[in-house]
């Protein structure tokens, strides 16, 4: 097995992930979800057992909801894609933050200095990243390449970070 393809562990067991994808057209059928699947493929690749994805309309309360679920469910990482931009219906952030009992603003930071280098709209994005319990949520823009550029500039320090909210690594 090559580097690229082990298992994320944590007391031997694998590090769970879900993907939620925030979009009022993709939850209605009206456009096909792109984004999810491509942060599956590449959590799957680091080793993390996607073990839910799902669709939700651009409504705060259900995204409040699915994250307060994916935390008692104990899903190690939950990275939503979508719902970061501008517009008036964006509100992925705010839902992130409302459900959050900490923020962890050096995540969302190094994903637009990296996306910096790629595109100056990289400064519009309005991501954050937070912990619920002993889950970490990471906010991406819905674009399918901009998702995975930015939780690429990321994903390889998690795993120390995820250990150390789980208990199993002390900073100290």
């Amino acid at each position: 097995m090559d580097k690229q393809s082990k298992k994320v562990l944590i007391d031997n067991q694998q590090l769970s992930a879900e993907v939620i994808t925030v979009s009022d057209r993709c939850s209605r059928g009206e456009r096909v979800d792109m984004s999810g699947p491509a942060l599956v493929r590449l959590l799957q690749k680091k080793g993390y057992a996607v073990t839910k994805t799902c669709l939700v309309p651009d409504e705060r309360p259900m995204i409040e909801q699915e994250l307060r679920e994916a935390a008692q469910h104990d899903i190690a990482l939950v990275l939503t894609t979508g719902g970061t931009g501008f517009s008036p219906r964006d509100v992925t952030p705010e839902a992130t933050v409302a459900v959050c009992e900490r923020m962890a603003p050096g995540i969302a930071e190094a994903m637009r200095a990296a996306s910096l280098r790629i595109t100056a709209h990289a400064c519009l994005s309005r991501e954050v990243a937070g912990i619920i319990g002993r889950t970490l949520i990471v906010n991406l823009p819905g674009s399918p390449k901009a998702a995975v550029e930015n939780i690429s500039a990321v994903l390889d320090a998690l795993p120390h970070g995820l250990a150390t909210l789980r208990g199993t690594v002390t900073d100290g």
